[in-house]
């Protein structure tokens, strides 16, 4: 914040190489990543792999079958990250995995596989919160100093700023969150789940020629979304709705998945860049950083850009390899817990659903 006198970090310069492994499985995405802290306090990516479970277009996925994937999938995705780090269990300091917040299933089975390397290898595991390690990983990766942050993704939509060793919320979504929305959406027009439904609204609103009129909910800080949702999926039942695009004969006023697309990503963006702001404001900063997995979104980027540029300041995000929910995230926020001391016993190595972002003692930063 301006004018206050900078803080020494109470993270001390590692005395030799750390090495964490994180494993992540909170929703739909398996992700193990290995990280490394040098003496010289750089950091480097040793690996970061990841599987996704994609379900047939039009259906999302159950906690159940995710946990399916990610138990039969789990020694893969750990055997190829170990791989192409070029180390061995018997090398790691810590094992980190995922506490919460995400599915209760997806969770449990991830969590269960972290204590049985742990046990198996005598190594200490530590339990990371999902959100705080997006934030971690994105400050790691693109410097931004001391950023009002814009998480945005499936299961959460949240505006932080960190403030005496706790990332504060300043608002967040009423009821769903972003993702959960555009891929809800993308489930009512039948949209491809390959790579992401995200992605694919993406990719159609490129193709959007009208912006409809959407219900814009801010609400302070905060936002809601549902109702957008369904003023959308309205639309889709209007007899000017073309599934197929337009066809012979008929008028300009149509209504294509395209439009559709298109207005329901400006009118959420814009109501994501309006609270952005309002946060930015308020704590006097410049910078911006969007994490999250709709953070990969190229609009979201154009248009807080904008907002960020008017304002004097930049926007900072990351490209979909540490967007999209990872392992390299939680051994990077776990390993900086771990630097202060921090491990998680094995009786309390469960998980919780809710688990949110201002509930963690942020150790490592003044």
């Amino acid at each position: 914040m301006p004018g206050r006198v900078k803080k020494r970090s109470p993270l001390k310069a590692p005395e030799r190489p750390y090495i964490a492994l994180g494993l992540e499985g909170s929703a739909n995405k398996l992700g193990a990543g290995i990280i490394k802290h040098s003496p010289d306090s750089s950091t480097d990516v040793l690996s970061n792999v990841r599987h996704t479970y994609i379900t047939p277009p039009g259906e999302g996925f159950l906690p159940r079958d995710t946990a399916q994937h990610h138990r039969e999938w789990a020694l893969t995705v750990i055997n190829d990250a170990l791989s192409k780090a070029g180390v061995s269990l018997h090398d790691i300091d810590c094992i980190c995995f995922t506490k919460g917040p995400g599915m209760g299933a997806p969770l449990v089975s991830v969590a269960l596989v972290a204590r049985t390397l742990s046990l198996l290898y005598n190594k200490p595991l530590v339990g990371v919160n999902h959100c705080v390690g997006h934030i971690e990983m994105g400050r790691q990766v693109t410097g931004a100093q001391n950023p009002v942050v814009l998480y945005v993704s499936g299961g959460n939509t949240q505006v932080i700023a960190y403030s005496q060793q706790c990332y504060r919320i300043f608002g967040e979504t009423l009821d769903i969150a972003v993702g959960n929305c555009l891929d809800r959406f993308a489930r009512v027009i039948n949209l491809s789940n390959d790579p992401s439904p995200g992605y694919n609204i993406e990719q159609e609103a490129k193709k959007g020629k009208r912006l409809l009129p959407l219900p814009y909910t801010t609400k302070g800080m905060d936002i809601s979304l549902s109702g957008i949702l369904t003023s959308t999926e309205a639309y889709t039942l209007d007899k000017r709705f073309r599934p197929n695009g337009p066809t012979e004969g008929d008028s300009e006023d149509i209504i294509t998945p395209q439009d559709l697309c298109f207005s329901l990503q400006e009118t959420v963006f814009a109501m994501l860049v309006e609270i952005t702001e309002r946060a930015m404001a308020h704590i006097g900063s410049k910078e911006v950083l969007i994490v999250g997995g709709v953070g990969c979104n190229e609009r979201l980027q154009e248009m807080m850009g904008v907002m960020a540029r008017e304002r004097g300041g930049n926007v900072f995000a990351t490209d979909e390899r540490f967007c999209i929910d990872n392992g390299i995230m939680i051994a990077q926020a776990g390993l900086l817990s771990y630097r202060m001391g921090y491990e998680t016993p094995l009786a309390k190595s469960t998980c919780t659903q809710r688990f949110r972002t201002d509930q963690v003692h942020v150790a490592w930063r003044a």
